[in-house]
């Protein structure tokens, strides 16, 4: 997979230049975003998995909490795109920085994404039950928390220790 730097969220990263992967990302990305509109995105989860072994060797979860209270006409918790901007950048910075005590993956990884809805949810044709694809032998790093207007995210990883 080919990427190319680009600055978003007031930051450098590195995004896929790969067609096929950014037209996954698209569909998927609308799925999630529709979820999070209606409320029902309760979690989301991106696995990585050794591809030979098919083990789970990370596992990054957000967990999403949205305000109830909340419909389309009120306008939310009274927070400025400023200090949201902030908050998310903070989280990608802790993300990039992980780099720093996760163990090295060794082999070619895979991708998946799990998101989990509320049980009413609709779930487009293309989507598969999974299972959780929890890390076997794995310790937990909380992350930085972010909230927007509307939604609450805790955020963490699981990875396999080395041994």
């Amino acid at each position: 997979v080919e990427f190319e730097r680009k600055h978003k969220y007031g930051l450098g990263l590195m995004v896929t230049t790969e067609e096929k992967l950014k037209e996954y990302l698209v569909q998927v990305l609308e799925q999630i975003n529709a979820w999070l509109m209606s409320k029902d995105l309760q979690k989301l989860v991106l696995v990585l998995t050794n591809v030979q072994t098919k083990e789970t060797v990370e596992r990054w979860v957000f967990d999403v909490q949205t305000d109830a209270e909340i419909t389309a006409e009120s306008e939310g918790k009274d927070k400025s795109e400023k200090e949201i901007m902030g908050e998310i950048q903070a989280i990608i910075r802790q993300i990039t920085a992980s780099v720093t005590f996760l163990p090295l993956l060794e082999g070619e990884c895979a991708f998946e994404l799990l998101a989990y809805t509320g049980k009413e949810s609709a779930t487009p044709s293309e989507w598969e039950e999974s299972d959780p694809k929890f890390v076997r032998d794995s310790v937990e790093m909380k992350l930085r928390s972010f909230s927007t207007k509307v939604h609450s995210v805790d955020a963490s990883v699981s990875y396999k220790t080395e041994g």
